[in-house]
């Protein structure tokens, strides 16, 4: 995740109205358009079946940070990562879901007030689909897929509501870490402002007159939603899931590193463990780091076969 990724997750609400990109949902692939209540509106999502659905496994997928939608798109970039998953898994017998999030796309209006909004709002839609799929659907197997944030958020609605669960580019480190990283690297003359901001909202303690260069991430109105995150650890996380687990990662990733994949796989050493070789973030297979940025928008590239041919192994197993 760079920090171009968090800036967007924590632009006003106001202003990312703007970036919502409508999902596609044309495929070969059956598909019904479903809705999921909540306190504040309603969560839509996509019902992807098989051409012959013999109600074996069913896969809820997370999308990742920002303005991403159902298939993987925002207005910035079109590549169709989570719609060609869905596809693969559809073309080997696996049904999918996968939604926009709140305030994203055809999910806007269930956005809370940003001030309101928590991490564990997202675990707690994610749990609810699960819940919803387990309660309407007949499968006889729920799995988990979640792509990058949607890794952390995926791994923490697992127990007891998912029988398999899938990190996609999930990050092995606190986002605190993450943050610090990439902060440092952006401004430099910064580090330690920034970093005494960030222990300060791990230890649960809002900051006073963030630097203007900063508000964007450290806007009072986002403070108790990075609180709510901050105190969250995948590698810890990961160990309390009682259930089959796979890590897949690709080694041309430009977000997140093979290293976080190694750090989730030690901290679950029964794990499945995969890395993709030329496979980026977005699940494409990339030549070099220009093809690697062009292919964020191209919708029409495949992803990879070996991470579809994986992941069925393992749904299947």
């Amino acid at each position: 995740m760079r920090i171009i990724g968090a800036l967007l997750l924590f632009m006003p609400l106001s202003s990312m109205a703007a970036l919502f990109h409508c999902s596609s949902d044309s495929s070969i692939f059956p598909q019904i358009q479903v809705a999921l209540p909540t306190n504040s509106g309603k969560l839509y999502g996509s019902l992807m079946q098989p051409l012959h659905d013999e109600h074996k496994a069913i896969v809820l997928i997370i999308a990742g940070s920002g303005p991403t939608d159902r298939d993987g798109n925002n207005n910035f970039m079109k590549n169709n990562c989570l719609l060609q998953l869905a596809e693969g898994l559809a073309a080997n017998g696996i049904a999918s879901i996968r939604y926009d999030k709140r305030g994203i796309a055809a999910s806007f209006a269930s956005m809370t007030k940003e001030e309101d909004l928590r991490f564990d709002t997202y675990i707690n839609d994610a749990k609810a689909w699960l819940q919803w799929m387990r309660k309407e659907l007949n499968y006889r197997s729920i799995v988990i897929a979640g792509h990058s944030e949607g890794s952390l958020i995926g791994m923490l609605a697992a127990n007891g509501l998912a029988d398999k669960y899938l990190s996609l580019a999930g990050a092995g480190e606190p986002i605190t870490n993450t943050l610090k990283r990439q902060l440092q690297k952006q401004l430099p003359n910064m580090t330690d402002r920034c970093n005494t901001m960030i222990d300060s909202l791990r230890e649960g303690l809002l900051v006073n007159n963030p630097p203007q260069v900063l508000m964007s991430v450290f806007r009072p109105s986002v403070q108790p939603y990075l609180i709510s995150w901050f105190k969250y650890n995948p590698q810890q996380e990961i160990k309390k899931l009682r259930i089959p687990v796979m890590i897949a990662q690709g080694d041309k990733d430009l977000q997140v590193t093979v290293e976080d994949a190694q750090m989730l796989h030690e901290a679950k050493p029964d794990a499945n463990y995969l890395v993709v070789e030329g496979m980026n973030h977005v699940f494409k297979t990339v030549s070099n780091e220009q093809d690697n940025y062009k292919s964020y928008g191209e919708p029409n590239r495949p992803i990879s076969r070996n991470l579809i041919t994986a992941f069925v192994s393992f749904i299947l197993q």
